[in-house]
């Protein structure tokens, strides 16, 4: 995907979000996001795309020293629906005027501008999946955004400690593997473990063989990786060095 479909996509999560609680009761719980309710939620989407706003108008150069940033919150938690889909609009406003291809800071691999619309996709979509796990709703991501999910989540993984701070432990003694594959398409990524830390190994890099694997289709394993699902579920087959995954997924918390 490029960077404009990343921004009609993240308009259309927006608008899947809106739609899956505005009828809903904004108190419900949500069990992936233990401690939170859909209000919360909500409020988080809506202040992410708020912040990504502001960093892309800004254009930042360097880390921010704070994240402040006007959030124009509803007073009645009734309100937040639309008032995500008013910081979406913003976003998308923001996406069109701005050059995508621009150099800027972010804190993952991508040093330019579309970092934080592809960023702000997975987020919203993450936590649209979010509100339908909460509702009863079966999430449905389409295999090759999902894909394009996964991707992004294991290409910035290695650079998310500061505030994913598990992932430093992600290592091992001498050189181990975990490959990632899908079963409704061509998505494959092979992640190298060393002792100095971790990276998704090149596709053209060889072997191709892993220590371990997971196979799934390419939506159940972006939700794997983001903890939405049980790796023990019958959706998965697990292959290989079965203590290799349970670091992974012990510490790859995001």
């Amino acid at each position: 995907m490029n960077p404009a479909q990343h921004g009609a996509a993240v308009a259309a999560e927006a608008a899947g979000f809106v739609a899956t609680v505005k009828a809903a009761d904004p108190s419900t719980a949500v069990p992936t996001c233990p401690g939170w309710t859909l209000a919360d939620l909500t409020q988080h989407v809506g202040s992410v795309h708020r912040w990504f706003t502001e960093l892309l108008r800004r254009r930042v150069q360097q880390p921010p020293t704070s994240r402040e940033v006007d959030l124009r919150l509803p007073e009645d938690p009734a309100g937040l629906p639309d008032w995500l889909a008013q910081s979406a609009s913003e976003a998308a406003e923001m996406f069109a005027a701005t050059d995508l291809d621009a150099p800027m800071w972010a804190w993952g691999v991508d040093q330019h501008a579309r970092f934080w619309v592809r960023r702000m996709l997975f987020e919203t979509l993450v936590h649209r999946a979010d509100a339908e796990l909460a509702l009863g709703i079966a999430p449905h991501i389409d295999p090759a955004l999902a894909a394009d999910g996964i991707d992004e989540f294991l290409t910035n993984l290695p650079y998310a400690s500061p505030f994913a701070p598990l992932t430093a432990q992600l290592r091992t003694p001498d050189h181990r593997s975990i490959r990632f594959s899908c079963t409704d398409g061509d998505g494959d990524w092979l992640i190298g473990l060393r002792p100095d830390g971790f990276a998704l190994v090149s596709a053209d890099a060889e072997p191709r063989t892993a220590d371990a694997t997971v196979r799934g289709t390419a939506a159940d394993l972006l939700l794997l990786l983001y903890g939405r699902r049980d790796r023990g579920s019958d959706a998965f087959r697990l292959l290989g060095d079965q203590d290799l995954l349970a670091h992974w997924f012990t510490h790859s918390a995001f």
